[in-house]
């Protein structure tokens, strides 16, 4: 009787000892599984119906009705969306040979020993990121207006020259947005390279000094091999940003003249809410973000992300 008795509370403790080690393995995955539903329903879920709709003709209402790859195959013959995709890589261009340098110059000046009030130029530098694009679109078309804009009476002032159509112009309205861009990123990205120019240590600059390096030598031997990871960082998501650019070339030109500023995402907005047809739309979407995701993969690669030095 006593031998049945403790079989049978060896059994129920091997039960209960199986149910709490289930428990503890499903537990974690239980407090973690609302990111998981959150993603799924705002990330992959929306991708997923992207994709489908893009080989879709839509209107918005009813049913969408299949129609393969029609919308891919009018796309490489769409002028207009040609013309947007080699704005977009002006933009990028733009982001990426002149923003980034620019950035970096920027976070040199501001990690400069001595500088003086050197929270005041930190904050002149940072401002334009929390302006809001309507604001900064409408100083901006003050400023380039043909007949009462800021740099026209600056250059009739001075050259004796003026009446320049910055907005009408295809060629100058692309001109004033990567003056743009140029305004309004420089500073947001500033910030991760002073992040990185603080954490290198001194005495590499040091080191480099008593080797008889100048300026210039510790720029390009100590400074920009310790900023490789950031500059990496800077480099993708700001090619991911450009590429996907709206507000700027919108608000100031609405991608005009003659479609000499439109982006691809300006684009993707025409053909969906402007015109309907959401699944011409969704195929343009997909056509992007598999570049987006394709470059940025070859960024990485040849920057090194995340590889160990």
């Amino acid at each position: 009787m006593t031998t049945d008795l403790a079989d049978t509370g060896i059994r129920a403790g091997t039960r209960r000892g199986k149910t709490e080690r289930r428990r503890d393995t499903w537990v974690p995955y239980a407090f973690i599984s609302p990111f998981y539903v959150l993603y799924v329903l705002f990330m992959i879920g929306p991708i997923v119906v992207a994709v489908w709709l893009s080989f879709c003709s839509w209107v918005g209402l009813g049913a969408p009705h299949w129609v393969g790859l029609r919308n891919y195959r009018l796309l490489a013959t769409d002028v207009s969306f040609h013309r947007a995709m080699a704005n977009t890589g002006y933009y990028v261009l733009v982001c990426m040979l002149v923003v980034v340098p620019a950035a970096l110059l920027v976070a040199q000046a501001l990690n400069t020993r001595g500088l003086r009030v050197r929270d005041l130029w930190r904050t002149a530098y940072f401002l334009p990121t929390v302006v809001s694009p309507i604001v900064i679109a409408l100083v901006f078309g003050l400023l380039f207006d043909q007949r009462f804009g800021l740099v026209n009476s600056a250059a009739h002032a001075l050259f004796g020259t003026g009446g320049v159509d910055w907005l009408g112009d295809p060629t100058l309205a692309k001109v004033t947005i990567g003056l743009l861009m140029l305004w309004r990123w420089t500073g947001y990205l500033a910030v991760f390279f002073l992040a990185g120019l603080q954490n290198i240590p001194r005495e590499l600059y040091e080191a480099a000094a008593l080797d008889g390096a100048g300026r210039l030598r510790s720029f390009t031997a100590v400074t920009l091999p310790a900023l490789r990871p950031v500059t990496s960082f800077v480099a993708v998501t700001s090619f991911i940003a450009a590429a996907q650019i709206f507000d700027e070339p919108y608000l100031l030109t609405g991608g005009g003249p003659a479609e000499s500023t439109m982006s691809v995402a300006m684009f993707i907005y025409r053909a969906a809410f402007q015109r309907q047809q959401f699944g011409y739309a969704a195929a343009a979407g997909v056509v992007l973000f598999l570049i987006v995701f394709a470059v940025s993969q070859l960024l990485n690669r040849l920057l090194g992300i995340g590889r160990v030095s």
